[in-house]
């Protein structure tokens, strides 16, 4: 059981497929390429890359950020990525911001797809929280323009098919350590928890919103998961405790 109390109820939330974005590499209010903390970032990944190319750069920019930003349940989507590295903590959102926000200051240009998840995919790490938690989930997922086509994030370490041991949002780890690892892909049937897949339906994407040129303007057209007294009261909060490690509650 999920709650909708908490989320922007005045916003009508439609799914736009067919939308489609081409992206860029101009910095935006939480893409800050320009910052010091992202432009030192950018230039650690690429003096690792070396030669090999814009996918390796930002393979070694995730590794960097997984190690520099702690993960926590941070809810501002709206914070830029150099408060993100400044801070040294991030949500999984947060932190692929930073992501996007290396590539575009490496020249790679980015686009964002909008997915409203069911918010039942997040219950596992909120076990005494589920009657609270965001009846849907606003998700931005980053797309990056490698060698003249738009690859998802969870394609930036290869195919996601052949990848074993899908994401289950269980354990320590998180959404965005997964991608280096695992098959983390989204569909009508994109998840379900492990002890339930026999016995009932699959946590499943309410609604595929299109491809955005930033995660700004996702947010910006469809809004944020929780709403503005929803994110006052509980993120000063979530934003301090460690993702996976711990369960709130």
């Amino acid at each position: 059981m999920t709650c909708a109390a908490l989320t922007p109820w005045w916003l009508t939330r439609h799914a736009l497929a067919q939308r489609a974005a081409d992206g860029g590499t101009a910095g935006t209010a939480v893409l800050d390429v320009g910052s010091a903390p992202v432009v030192e970032l950018a230039c650690a990944a690429r003096r690792l890359a070396g030669a090999a190319g814009d996918r390796v750069l930002l393979q070694r920019a995730h590794r960097l950020v997984a190690t520099r930003v702690r993960p926590v349940y941070a809810v501002e989507e709206f914070q830029p990525a150099s408060t993100t590295l400044r801070r040294g903590r991030g949500s999984c959102s947060q932190r692929l911001a930073v992501l996007e926000a290396v590539a575009r200051s490496s020249g790679i240009a980015t686009r964002c797809r909008g997915l409203l998840v069911d918010g039942a995919f997040w219950s596992p790490r909120f076990p005494r929280l589920r009657r609270v938690l965001p009846s849907e989930v606003v998700l931005a997922w980053p797309e990056f323009h490698l060698a003249g086509r738009w690859v998802p994030v969870s394609e930036l370490f290869g195919p996601v098919a052949p990848r074993a041991r899908p994401f289950t949002n269980t354990g320590a780890e998180t959404l965005f350590d997964a991608l280096a690892r695992s098959a983390v892909a989204w569909g009508a049937a994109a998840w379900c928890p492990p002890d339930d897949c026999g016995a009932g339906a699959p946590v499943t994407v309410v609604a595929d919103l299109g491809r955005f040129s930033s995660r700004d303007e996702l947010f910006a057209v469809h809004g944020q998961t929780l709403c503005r007294p929803a994110r006052f009261l509980v993120d000063p909060w979530l934003s301090r405790v460690a993702a996976g490690a711990s369960r709130p509650g």
